[in-house]
Order: structure tokens, then C-alpha cells, then sequence
């Protein structure tokens, strides 16, 4: 005789389909280790008597439950629960968003013996000038010149990173009195930043070109009475949707900022990726507009070179910050980025990049299905909108499988936003594993699909 099943029947809270709901229940219990691996659960009859539900909804919820990993099913002795089964092996972590690994030993090895004949030892032997040295300005002065963003050497400040140089920005456009409004989905970084440091971010309403121009005027009227207002934006493969803004609403944001005397910090960070005639709003706008980029996202993480670019009348009020901040890059990163900019190895490192995202946006596209988000063929990521407690669920459940995801959470301004979604980030991991852990998700995904999906072709609003 069997041994009954411990597990308290219940069904979520909700208005869904019963299998919906049960599958959910059953799910949460598992997770949260209410239910352990190996525990028996209801036999598919008893368990339908016991809810007052068809067996056919039963045999439903349990399919879909084996389908995420979280169960398993042995012919003659009944269904188990499978977590522990599942959370073992290496993680494949699809939460952090770099490119794609295009730097192999031979070039690293070839690069530092090329730049070892040419070392200024005064680099290493004394403290950088507040605003990095000016021969390294003049060095990231080329590369933004790359994606057709002119400036004057003296506007630029070097950082050790893209995050560095949102934080100073953050500071000088805006400060811990003021308010910074952004899409209402957005970086995890600008979030994770603001919540540390104690600013004030607002959200902005936002559709297949990134922030709504009307949003954001109505937004800034209604913070009229703040002493300092600040905008922050990503027009060029939004962190995390991957809109990109067309020529004429990039020009109405600005136009939009200029009108209300509102700095405008615009995440350029991915603005290499496209090769369009896309002007950069610090392009259109260089008195209003603080431009951020970073080669950590362009080639690789590991060469950590942020650039911040400032409007002339910020040029003072950066240099007392930076004299109380350490904020210069390693000049080895420098050396390493001066050799390529010189030999050809930046444009190759490029396009190397650039169609490897490309295979990888098309790989995800193939195995997810192209209407269950948004993918560009330029994103190291994709973006799957869903509300907030089927993409927490989908987050608990694909950990729970060994693959780990950006919380929806972290991509919120407004904690208490329902319509989020869940971002997938491509570039990290080996072919071998992204192919692996996309299958898994694309079975998630079927598995926690209502009766009848939404349609995935707008950015879902609150």
C-alpha cells in the first residue's frame, strides 16, 4: 500500500484556471522547502476529491510541474517532488549582462608585450590628476569619436567603470535632494544605486522606443517644487527592454529637458552596437546632456574604463568631487586600450562581438519563440514582460533548475509595479550552456503559458 502524501491541498489565491492555480500552490511549497525532494504528493484521485476539481485538472497541474523540473513522476509508484534533484550542478547564471568573451590569451599575451616596450613608469610612481591624465582623455576623446560622438578632451573625466561614472553623475546633476526621473523599467545598476545611496527615482511611462516624451513632461510638472530635478536615460538598447529611440523622439526628449532647464544623463553604453545614424542626445543637446559609456560593455568586462562627459558649466563642480574620490581607471587598461585603438583591434574586437550577438539574439529567438518578448540582434539580452508574481515565480522556479535570472525586482523603480518581466542575459555563458539553459526556460515557459497569452508586441503598462 502506498504511503499517503503529507502535502495539505490547497489551491493559490487568484482568479485563474484551477490547474493554474494548483500548479502554483504546489510550486510555492516546493521552493520554499515546505515540500522536500523525494516528498510523495496526492495521488492524481484523491487529490481532486479532496479540492472538489476534475482529475483531468489534476493530471494537468502535474504535467506542467515535471515540465519546470519540480517533479517526478515513476511508472507504479506515483509523483515527487524534484528540487533538490533539479538544484543540482553548476549554476548558469543569465543575470549579468557583459558581451560575449572575444579575447583570447594569444592577444592578451601579444598586447602586453607590445605595451611593456612603451610603460610611463610616472603613471604607476604618482597619483592621477582629479580628472585622469590628459593624454587619456585624449585617448577616450577617439573612441567616442568611433560612434560619431565629438568632445573636447577637458569635458571628459575617466572612471573605473560604467557604475562609477553613473554615480558621479548621479551627484552633480542631481544630488540626495532631488529627484531622478528614468524609464519606469530600467538598469538594475542605476536601481541598485539609487537605493544605496538614498535618491529619489521616479518612473517614467515608456513604449517600443524607450521613454514616452509626454510621460516625461507630465512626470516633471508634477515635480515642479523639487530643488533639483535630473533625467536618466537609456535612448540605445534599453537596459532592460532593448527599445531604441528613433532620430525624432530622441530629439523631443531633449527638447522636453531643455524647455524645463533639466539635466538629461544619458546611458550610452550600448550606443556602439548599432551602426545607425543615431545622433547621441549629448550630440544634440551638449549644454544639458551628460553622457556615460564604458568599454567594460563594448569589449569586456574585464577592462574596466568608464567615460563621463560634461556639459562646460560642470567642468568645476566635477573637479572638487573627484579630488575627493579616487575614481581614475588602471593605467594598464589605458596602455591595453591605446595598443588597439592604434593596431585595428577595437574595430575587430567589434564586429567579433557584434555577430556573436547576433547568432545568440537568434538562438534565443529560435528556442523561446519570437512573440514571447523582445529581442534585438545588436542585445547581449532579451526581455520576457509578465506580471509580477508569475515572473517572481518564473525567477524561483528557473533557480530552482540550476539557472539563475535577473530578479524582476531589480529592473522596478516603483517596487510595487505589477507589470515587469524577467531579463535574460545572453553573453555570458558558454554556447554549450546558453543553448542548455535556454531549452530548460523555453519549457518553462509553455508550462506557465495561460490558456491564452498575452500578446508581447508592447511594453506592458501599469
Amino acid at each position: 500500500m502506498r504511503a499517503r502524501s503529507l502535502w495539505e491541498p490547497r489551491l493559490a489565491d487568484g482568479v485563474g484556471h484551477s490547474a493554474e492555480r494548483l500548479m502554483q500552490a504546489m510550486s510555492e511549497d516546493i521552493l520554499e522547502g515546505r515540500l522536500s525532494s523525494g516528498d510523495r504528493l496526492p495521488a492524481h484521485r484523491d487529490l481532486a476529491w479532496r479540492l472538489g476539481i476534475g482529475v483531468g485538472t489534476v493530471t494537468k497541474a502535474y504535467a506542467m510541474l515535471e515540465r519546470q523540473g519540480l517533479t517526478r513522476s515513476v511508472k507504479g509508484r506515483g509523483t515527487f517532488a524534484a528540487a533538490g534533484a533539479a538544484r543540482s550542478g553548476p549554476l548558469i547564471d543569465l543575470s549579468i549582462n557583459t558581451p560575449p568573451a572575444m579575447i583570447g590569451d594569444r592577444l592578451l599575451a601579444r598586447t602586453l608585450m607590445t605595451i611593456a616596450r612603451k610603460i610611463d613608469a610616472a603613471h604607476l610612481n604618482l597619483y592621477a590628476p582629479p580628472a585622469g591624465h590628459e593624454e587619456h582623455r585624449r585617448l577616450l576623446t577617439r573612441w567616442l569619436e568611433t560612434f560619431s560622438l565629438a568632445v573636447d578632451p577637458r569635458q571628459i573625466v575617466p572612471t573605473a567603470g560604467a557604475q562609477q561614472a553613473i554615480s558621479l553623475a548621479f551627484d552633480l546633476a542631481c544630488g540626495r535632494d532631488g529627484v531622478i526621473l528614468t524609464e519606469r523599467l530600467t538598469y538594475p545598476g542605476a536601481v541598485a544605486l539609487a537605493r544605496h545611496k538614498g535618491y529619489r527615482l521616479r518612473g517614467v511611462e515608456l513604449d517600443e522606443e524607450g521613454m514616452t516624451p509626454d510621460s516625461l513632461a507630465a512626470t516633471l510638472d508634477e515635480e515642479t517644487s523639487v530643488p533639483r530635478r535630473a533625467v536618466y536615460v537609456t535612448p540605445t538598447l534599453h537596459n532592460p527592454t532593448t527599445a531604441t529611440m528613433g532620430g525624432t523622439r530622441r530629439r523631443a526628449i531633449v527638447e522636453v529637458c531643455r524647455q524645463r532647464n533639466v539635466v538629461i544623463i544619458e546611458d550610452g553604453v550600448y550606443a556602439m552596437a548599432i551602426n545607425a545614424e543615431l545622433p547621441a542626445l549629448a550630440a544634440l543637446s551638449p549644454d544639458h546632456v551628460i553622457h556615460v559609456s564604458s568599454l567594460s560593455k563594448t569589449l569586456s568586462p574585464g577592462l574596466r574604463i568608464g567615460v563621463l562627459t560634461l556639459p562646460s558649466a560642470m567642468k568645476e563642480q566635477a573637479e572638487m568631487a573627484l579630488r575627493a574620490l579616487s575614481m581614475a581607471p588602471s593605467p594598464l587598461s589605458m596602455w591595453v586600450m591605446e595598443d588597439w585603438l592604434v593596431n585595428g583591434t577595437v574595430a575587430s574586437i567589434r564586429q567579433a562581438i557584434g555577430l556573436e550577438a547576433r547568432r545568440r539574439s537568434a538562438l534565443a529567438a529560435s528556442l523561446l519563440g519570437g512573440d514571447t518578448g523582445r529581442f534585438h540582434p545588436a542585445a547581449f539580452h532579451v526581455w520576457l514582460p509578465m506580471p509580477r508574481g508569475k515572473a517572481e515565480q518564473f525567477a524561483a522556479t528557473a533557480s530552482a533548475l540550476g539557472i539563475v535570472v535577473t530578479a524582476p525586482d531589480s529592473v522596478t523603480v516603483d517596487p510595487r509595479d505589477d507589470a515587469t518581466g524577467i531579463r535574460l542575459c545572453l553573453g555570458g555563458p558558454s554556447p554549450d550552456d546558453l543553448k542548455k539553459a535556454l531549452v530548460t526556460l523555453a519549457d518553462l515557459i509553455v508550462s506557465m503559458a495561460p490558456t491564452s497569452p498575452p500578446s508581447c508586441s508592447r511594453i506592458p503598462h501599469r
